[in-house]
């Protein structure tokens, strides 16, 4: 049996994209609860689907905010939810 390691350059970025994928799995499995499509969740966010997908559901976290909440407001997160999910994956946020 042999185990591959791969060491990043920037630890920050591993850890950052790692809480990211985390973060956008969170919220993919919310729209699945909802049995949302994705243009359905992103039209409920008053985003463009492509942007949902970019963002999201690629890993990356929302920039604003404002976003965060029309897309947890979308899924139908409570502030708690929301929260805890933000505190979970703060790691995304950080570059």
């Amino acid at each position: 049996m042999s185990m591959i390691i791969i060491c990043p350059d920037d630890p920050r970025q591993a850890n950052s994209s790692f809480w990211g994928r985390i973060f956008g799995l969170s919220i993919q499995s919310g729209r699945k609860k909802k049995a949302y499509t994705v243009e359905e969740a992103a039209r409920l966010a008053c985003m463009e689907p492509s942007a949902w997908l970019a963002v999201v559901e690629a890993g990356r976290v929302p920039e604003s905010a404002e976003q965060l909440r029309s897309m947890a407001g979308a899924l139908g997160f409570t502030n708690t939810q929301l929260g805890t999910l933000v505190l979970l994956c703060q790691g995304a946020w950080e570059q």
